[in-house]
């Protein structure tokens, strides 16, 4: 059995780097739980930044899932190992709200994965720590996995760039340190956190992490910059499973105990997936891998720290002007997305979902429409995008949540218009797609074909509903809607009653799994 190499001891373990690397098998970790506010209104809560289609044809979640094959192919060429990096299913953790939309992303991969579901949010430190775990129990007797722990919302221009950062961060890890990629910084960004780097560690550039240090204002940002110490905090993580562990365990026990209660008493799905336990969970301080452990790095020599430098095209896509900066510009500099014209304007984005946007003689804006809210904003303060979400939820507004467009594992639903005491939606139901069956206290419904044939269960009786025609679900009474055709069933359903809210809802079969509503999460999010 190997030895695990206690943090503090790792470098200085006398264990090459290669040889270390040779003993060890890879656990792919995405962390999918972030919620992009500064990507508002594309990005909502109910549709995070990961799950949208930013930069390209994909999200950004399917992008980082695709990256791995090519990544680790060649880090694996980068070293003497036997492919060791190939040999764990990539796990993906996210929150159980969003576990329909993030399966439906992953499906379009075509390549398996494992899932997480963490019944609340808790930031990057629980994520990671529930991930190790998971690695471990799933390992063979006697293996150590290095978890690879990526975001699932940034971009990488450059694979094989990455996969060579990726070899040698493989390495250092082996070998018992928590490693991190460090972007060699382009300028002086204010919305990225810095790591101070001190001793060079080897020849490929990687070196000891001194300091991680906050998102500096600009003038602090310069200094950092011109003084060739700082690399930006690219929260791209390598570390060992039983490094991690017994680094959380000394910096945040509260967290390490949670984590490990969570866990012991999860469940497993009929899909596969794995439920953290919500009681224990939800008892798990929220905190970041860097408060959590590594601002404690420079300061216990138990820890060691290590960052290896990304030179790949590499950007978190933070907010508006990061996905300006990534995209392909015209002659003007400009960016358009959409139905989108362009006038007399220079340095600026816009992104139309359905209306025509036209700008003229407008420099660095950024215009984003969407159906129901248009930002416009300069490209320079897109950074507080993040405050009018704030004031969006405080006011309890539909907007900070979801679309009016809403995605549903069965298809999805339009809210086209609504009023006091009506409200009418388009609904397009993929073949074999079926609602749960469900039934309301204070609306009744009307539903009318446009397109397709309707299975409708009403009470005690089932019956088809075809093109052009129409039926009633009165107040109270148990329904269900089901495409059983082979093509995409398309209606209209005019709701009426004295109370329209999405949490008037109760199931009583589902075979997504969503039997239960609770207040405030339950609106928009019926059928």
């Amino acid at each position: 059995m190997n030895r695990i190499v206690e943090p503090g001891n790792s470098l200085a373990s006398g264990v090459g780097v290669t040889e270390a690397l040779t003993r060890f098998s890879v656990q792919p970790a995405i962390l999918a739980g972030g919620s992009g506010t500064r990507l508002w209104p594309l990005s909502r809560e109910r549709n995070p930044k990961q799950l949208i289609d930013l930069i390209g044809d994909e999200s950004l979640l399917e992008a980082t899932l695709r990256r791995l094959d090519d990544a680790f192919a060649v880090a694996a060429h980068h070293t003497s190992s036997v492919d060791p990096l190939a040999t764990a299913t990539p796990l993906v953790v996210c929150c159980e709200d969003l576990r329909l939309q993030t399966r439906e992303r992953l499906e379009q991969c075509s390549r398996p994965v494992r899932m997480m579901l963490e019944p609340v949010p808790r930031n990057t430190a629980p994520a990671l720590t529930v991930a190790a775990l998971a690695a471990r129990a799933a390992a063979a007797a006697g293996d150590d996995p290095i978890i690879v722990a990526l975001p699932a919302d940034h971009l990488i221009a450059d694979h094989a760039a990455f996969g060579v950062a990726l070899s040698e961060a493989l390495g250092h890890a082996a070998c018992g340190a928590i490693v991190t990629l460090g972007v060699p910084p382009q300028r002086a960004a204010t919305g990225y956190g810095y790591i101070r780097t001190g001793t060079a560690l080897g020849t490929r550039g990687a070196r000891a992490i001194e300091r991680f240090v906050e998102k500096p204002d600009a003038e602090l940002a310069e200094r950092y910059v011109a003084s060739g110490e700082y690399w930006w905090n690219s929260g791209m993580f390598v570390v060992r499973a039983s490094v991690w562990l017994a680094a959380i365990a000394l910096c945040r026990p509260v967290i390490a105990a949670a984590c490990a209660d969570a866990f012991e008493h999860a469940t497993v799905d009929g899909d596969g997936a794995l439920h953290l336990a919500r009681d224990a969970f939800a008892a798990c301080p929220s905190d970041s891998i860097d408060y959590a452990v590594m601002e404690r790095v420079a300061t216990d020599a138990r820890l060691v720290g290590v960052t290896v430098p990304l030179v790949a095209g590499w950007s978190d896509v933070g907010a508006w002007d990061s996905v300006w900066d990534a995209s392909s510009k015209d002659a003007s500099g400009n960016v358009a997305r959409g139905r989108v014209m362009f006038d007399g304007s220079t340095n600026s984005f816009a992104h139309s979902e359905g209306r025509l946007v036209a700008c003229v003689g407008v420099s660095g804006v950024v215009v984003v429409e969407t159906a129901d809210a248009v930002l416009v904003a300069a490209k320079d303060r897109v950074q507080d995008v993040k405050a009018i979400v704030g004031r969006l939820k405080a006011e309890r507004r539909a907007e900070a949540h979801e679309h009016r467009k809403v995605g549903r594992p069965w298809g999805f639903y339009d809210s086209l218009e609504h009023g006091e005491r009506f409200q009418v939606k388009r609904i397009v139901v993929k073949p074999g797609g079926r609602l749960s069956l469900q039934m309301h206290h204070h609306r009744a419904e009307h539903w009318i074909v446009v397109r397709g044939t309707a299975l409708v269960t009403r009470g005690e009786e089932s019956f088809l509903v075809s093109e052009n025609q129409s039926t009633f679900i009165p107040l109270g009474v148990t329904h269900r809607l089901e495409n059983p055709g082979k093509t995409p069933l398309e209606m209209i359903e005019v709701q009426s009653g004295c109370y329209l809210g999405e949490d008037d809802i109760v199931r009583f079969d589902d075979q997504y799994g969503r039997l239960q509503v609770s207040g405030d999460a339950g609106k928009g999010a019926s059928h």
